[in-house]
């Protein structure tokens, strides 16, 4: 079966500024793919080619079947997408934007009402249905938006930052909302700043840098590439730390890192709870005295700053230049 979503060696340049540079992507059909980056590595220029919004300088692309620039017009039908900024009609209310939206996909009046009416509700919009966008407030019209991507129930979903703007609330509405979609066999292409949002929802990650992909996998399997689980270990006393560090110097997968401040020992282990076990013991047997103890995994921000060379920010700066 052919990947409801296929790039091969995007490129595309503005002048002398490449933003992409070679993009490859496979998405399988009833999945999501998470699009990691920093601001400007290409994440949206990528949304903007396979929507048809842009043409690749070269290589190629289909998307559910058909070429994003041979088939054009065809695809169009076939795909819905929320940018990063609402694109609603002030004008009009919030019912008739969804109303439009659906006679623009051939819904017909009936079914484009009734459709508009559902996602209302399900985006928590009926009180203000009825009333003009332009009073709406920036989250609202946040949901407005994203509702209009779903007014035709297309087969693939591209979301380019979905969730920017909206209060904890309504994103992990919006979350159920992709999960619920994604179970009925839509396929999604997400691209997020919120490592929370790519963690719980993505099948698989693509972390984008420089306009081309530098790591793809699963949040498991891009953790486990900067490393296992760590122990983080902390005592009562400064003078402890160097009895933890050397006591359990043979169970390190790595360097052993402390923290005097904090009171606080890192081990990086490759075995995880029985790691933990055993170095408790150790400690124990060295009579040393320990507040707190814990196992973890690295977590995607620290994947994407170790892959990257970028701290990831949950803020609203957009590329610019691409």
């Amino acid at each position: 079966m052919s990947p409801a979503i296929m790039a091969e060696g995007l490129v595309k340049k503005y002048g002398d500024v490449v933003a992409l540079d070679g993009m490859n992507l496979s998405v399988p059909e009833g999945t999501v793919l998470g699009l990691l980056g920093p601001n400007g590595a290409g994440k949206t220029t990528t949304v903007r080619i396979l929507t048809t919004l842009l043409r690749p300088d070269a290589g190629r692309a289909t998307v559910a079947g058909c070429d994003v620039v041979r088939d054009a017009a065809r695809l169009r039908s076939r795909i819905g997408a929320s940018g990063q900024y609402a694109a609603v009609d002030e004008h009009l209310t919030g019912a008739e934007n969804l109303e439009m939206i659906g006679r623009l996909h051939h819904l017909g009046t009936e079914r484009s009402r009734r459709r508009a009416r559902e996602l209302l509700e399900r985006f928590d919009l009926t009180d203000a249905a009825d009333r003009p966008v332009r009073g709406y407030s920036g989250g609202m019209r946040r949901r407005l938006d994203l509702a209009g991507a779903l007014v035709a129930d297309a087969p693939v979903l591209f979301l380019d930052e979905p969730t920017t703007g909206l209060d904890p609330r309504a994103r992990a509405a919006l979350w159920d909302v992709i999960a619920e979609l994604v179970a009925g066999g839509t396929t999604v292409l997400l691209t997020t700043q919120y490592l929370e949002e790519a963690d719980r929802l993505a099948d698989r990650i693509a972390v984008v840098d420089h306009g081309h992909v530098i790591a793809l996998g699963t949040a498991d399997e891009l953790k486990a590439r900067i490393g296992g689980d760590r122990i983080e270990l902390t005592v009562t006393s400064s003078r402890d730390l160097e009895t933890v560090r050397r006591a359990l110097a043979p169970l390190a997968a790595g360097d052993v890192q402390t923290d005097a401040t904090a009171l606080q020992v890192t081990i990086p282990v490759s075995n995880g709870a029985a790691s933990l076990t055993t170095a408790l013991g150790h400690l124990a047997a060295e009579r040393v005295t320990v507040r707190d103890a814990g196992l973890r995994r690295p977590t995607l921000d620290e994947v994407f700053l170790t892959l990257t060379g970028h701290q990831a920010t949950d803020h609203t700066e957009k590329e610019t230049a691409r």
